[in-house]
């Protein structure tokens, strides 16, 4: 095995109880036959069940579970794990299963292929599989085209829920990180450009998933949500140029923390 580099992969978990051994075993048996040694960190968005309970319980080698009290979104999550990350290549991935473990390997390939800062799981790429509702089609199309408008950027699809990072990528863009819950990703995106990361590129995933409750309330909020902070990281972006000239250098995160280590 060649141990050159080093990989942290990253798993944002939220009421995940029922799934989340499956989905983490399912992940490794991926990592065991890529060649490169791995991390995995597991960040529990909040005491919300017995997520991280059912984590410690199963002693998952090479993984380490994060938990603290409050929710407070998938992009923060993603943020925290990173923060605690060792690797030189840092990759997150959603937990739901949707994204099928196989676009880890595949990711990492584009990543040495192209010598990439960032490589981007896209249900866009020609070669991606996806399978996913209509409506949900529509919806997906609708925000690639508002965020090309804002933005031109040539990813076409900002949002799919895996994407692998350089980590001197992160060490520069993670202070200036604002969003918490629904435009986590797309804020990554923007800012590793404006700082001059600009080798990003896209590669295959394969996905199933069908929102089959888009006229929920919680549904709808996020959706109106993921507008609005879209908005927000523009405004930013473009207007005020906080990305840019501004001078965090804390993550916000929080004091009490939960951390379990399996070797």
């Amino acid at each position: 095995m060649n141990y050159s580099h080093f990989l942290t992969l990253i798993v944002p978990t939220y009421k995940d109880e029922d799934i989340i051994v499956k989905s983490i075993l399912s992940i490794k048996k991926v990592l065991d036959k890529i060649r490169y040694d791995y991390e995995i960190i597991v960040v529990v968005d909040g005491e919300v069940d017995s997520t991280f309970e059912k984590l410690k319980n199963a002693a998952i080698s090479k993984t380490t579970i994060i938990q603290y009290k409050k929710n407070h979104g998938k992009s923060y999550a993603i943020r925290v794990g990173m923060h605690y990350a060792k690797g030189d290549y840092i990759m997150f991935i959603d937990s739901g299963m949707e994204i099928h473990p196989n676009g880890i390997s595949m990711l990492i390939e584009h990543m040495e292929w192209y010598s990439a800062d960032i490589i981007v799981g896209s249900k866009r790429h020609p070669a991606s599989k996806v399978q996913y509702s209509t409506m949900r089609k529509i919806l997906s199309y609708g925000y690639y085209m508002f965020v090309r408008l804002l933005f031109h950027v040539n990813i076409r699809d900002t949002q799919a829920g895996i994407k692998i990072f350089k980590a001197k990528v992160l060490r520069r863009v993670l202070p200036k990180l604002v969003e918490k819950r629904f435009a986590g990703d797309l804020e990554l995106l923007v800012v590793a450009h404006q700082h001059g990361f600009t080798k990003i590129y896209e590669a295959p995933i394969k996905l199933d998933y069908n929102l089959a409750n888009l006229t929920n309330a919680a549904t709808m909020r996020s959706i109106v949500g993921m507008f609005v902070d879209t908005l927000a990281i523009f405004y930013r972006a473009h207007i005020t140029n906080y990305y840019l000239f501004n001078r965090r250098n804390t993550l916000g995160i929080p004091s009490k923390i939960k951390i379990k280590r399996f070797k």
